[in-house]
């Protein structure tokens, strides 16, 4: 049995684009391939008639129910699963995989969940805050000029994601959890650390993007993340309880 990408639970997310003409060729490469949700976040400048005439009128389905936001993390909140695109290498930019290994990756994934697929602005692509939110980052291989137009890049991902498909049973595939449960508990978990002093109050990040690769591995399904922050929230209960028995032992005291 062969099974696909379900591409109607994909969609494309451009950050911060600085010209709307890209946004129409991506819109049209989407269109190329199946894919009909685009997702625009922080337009530089966002001129509908130049993104019309891009994407032409066979695209005007995927033009037409653009959803804009304001903040990357606002416009991934819904998201299952994100997949970052990035031409540059190192640093936080680690777990690379190519176009076609994350496609067929995302066959069982696409089926309960929904894709986010992330590109970044023409001149500086994707940041770090943006790359933390990943789950897996993909890097498409070119020559020496490593830099793709961005539209470029979206018809290459789309291309694969089209093509992608599994020669074997379908697996069980649950429910991940989304981008709002899991930065909830990142802002939870940095909370409680912080207090505990497990980690640096100076540089609490330093110390969380470690915990954010970690758990990214493990793919966390809702049920999950509501355990780690039941354990978060006793925790808290616990210091508690302990600093008022603390504080009434020292008046009995006195």
């Amino acid at each position: 049995m062969s099974e696909k990408v379900n591409l109607d639970n994909i969609s494309i997310v451009m950050a911060r684009p600085r010209y709307p003409e890209n946004i129409g060729a991506a819109a049209r490469a989407m269109c190329n391939m199946g894919i009909k949700k685009l997702v625009v976040v922080a337009p530089e400048n966002f001129d509908i008639e130049k993104v019309r005439k891009l994407a032409t009128h066979a695209a005007s389905e995927v033009v037409d129910k653009i959803e804009i936001y304001e903040h990357v993390r606002e416009a991934l909140a819904p998201y299952n699963y994100v997949v970052g695109t990035t031409a540059r290498l190192g640093g936080e930019r680690r777990t690379i995989s190519s176009p076609s290994v994350a496609a067929k990756n995302l066959v069982s994934i696409s089926r309960k969940n929904r894709v986010a697929v992330l590109f970044g602005s023409e001149d500086r692509g994707l940041l770090n805050d943006d790359i933390r939110l990943c789950h897996e980052i993909v890097n498409i291989p070119a020559s020496d000029f490593s830099s793709l137009n961005v539209s470029q890049a979206v018809l290459i991902i789309c291309y694969e994601l089209f093509l992608a498909g599994l020669e074997e049973k379908p697996k069980f595939e649950p429910r991940l959890a989304t981008r709002y449960e899991l930065d909830g508990m990142y802002d939870q978990l940095k909370e409680i650390l912080v207090r505990i002093n497990y980690i640096n109050p100076e540089n609490p990040d330093y110390w969380m993007n470690k915990l954010r690769r970690f758990f990214t591995r493990l793919e966390l399904r809702a049920r999950e993340v509501s355990i780690i922050r039941g354990i978060c929230r006793q925790i808290d209960w616990y210091g508690r309880s302990c600093y008022k028995e603390g504080s009434v032992e020292n008046k009995k005291r006195k």
